[in-house]
């Protein structure tokens, strides 16, 4: 007998609920296959709690991306003539590997300029932002406004995705970066030294300090990050758009769900495993946590409170 699915309703305002869900995503040029892998996974655990029109976008508070991540969350979020999101998260890597070798590849023809600057600048990962950003939202004065005071923070229900980082050893030391100079920082050996340290070094330190928080409040299971810190060669390239990379950037992707979830360790800095609990098991459980939230607000919503 067939069960019979009931549309997916928006998300209601956290007023409703018990929790504050957020999703972050790095930046990292193509490497935002990995988490569009990692998506397209939870996305489909909550498919099989509320049905197959579920997205991601029905059960977070806040999408924040930093460039790629920034493109991944315009694609989760946009919506369409049925207010309803324009892709779903198994799109995502879709997307990428049919755009990226086209769009990323060197082009002749007219030039025009546009004096940007890439959000990684500032933010790599946008977790700390978006946290910040729903903070001040959620405290202004409102009928659905939720007043919450610091020690509250484990409120919070995070999921932070990274896009990958060259393995240590493969990282650069200081005899090598002596002989590089101006050209030299700019691009070696298929990599660009001085975007990966800058990018790198403030999504580290995002990551260090909400895990201090988080671990001072004792809610650290309320946040999940999920990295990569091993890749090699040109998997660590933001812009090798060739058909094999991608697809080996797709692996990268579905062997980190089956590696233990990590944590950085705040004495040392290291992100090292934590458990016996794979990220494939971390984002199953984390699917029930958000389907459970999502429904109580609804039930409360619906019941006046």
């Amino acid at each position: 007998m067939p069960i019979m699915q009931t549309p997916i309703s928006p998300l209601q305002l956290p007023a409703h609920g018990s929790q504050i869900t957020v999703l972050s995503i790095d930046g990292g040029g193509i490497r935002g296959i990995i988490p569009g892998t990692i998506l397209a996974f939870l996305e489909s655990e909550l498919q099989k709690l509320d049905g197959a029109d579920a997205r991601l976008a029905d059960y977070f508070d806040v999408i924040s991306g930093t460039s790629t991540g920034g493109l991944v969350t315009a694609m989760l979020a946009a919506p369409n003539k049925q207010n309803r999101p324009l892709f779903s998260g198994k799109d995502i890597n879709d997307f990428y590997l049919e755009n990226c070798p086209k769009n990323i590849s060197p082009k002749t023809g007219k030039v025009r300029d546009f004096n940007l600057i890439d959000g990684g600048v500032a933010a790599n990962n946008p977790t700390l932002v978006a946290i910040s950003e729903v903070s001040k939202a959620i405290n202004q004065e409102g009928p659905d406004s939720v007043r919450m005071n610091p020690m509250e923070f484990g409120r919070f229900l995070v999921l932070s995705l990274g896009t990958g980082t060259a393995k240590s050893e493969e990282k650069y030391d200081a005899e090598e970066a002596a002989k590089w100079g101006l050209l030299g920082w700019l691009t070696s050996d298929e990599s660009t030294p001085l975007v990966d340290v800058f990018t790198q070094a403030s999504a580290d330190m995002v990551d260090f300090h909400i895990s201090t928080v988080f671990q001072a409040l004792s809610c650290e299971e309320n946040y999940l990050r999920i990295q990569d810190d091993t890749l090699t060669g040109t998997l660590s390239s933001v812009d090798v758009a060739t058909k094999e990379n991608l697809e080996n950037l797709v692996k990268v992707g579905e062997e980190l769900l089956k590696k233990p979830v990590s944590r950085v360790n705040l004495a040392t800095g290291v992100f090292e495993p934590i458990n016996k609990m794979t990220n494939e098991e971390a984002l199953r459980k984390l699917a029930k946590l958000l389907s459970r939230e999502k429904h109580l607000r609804e039930a409360n919503s619906a019941g006046g409170k």
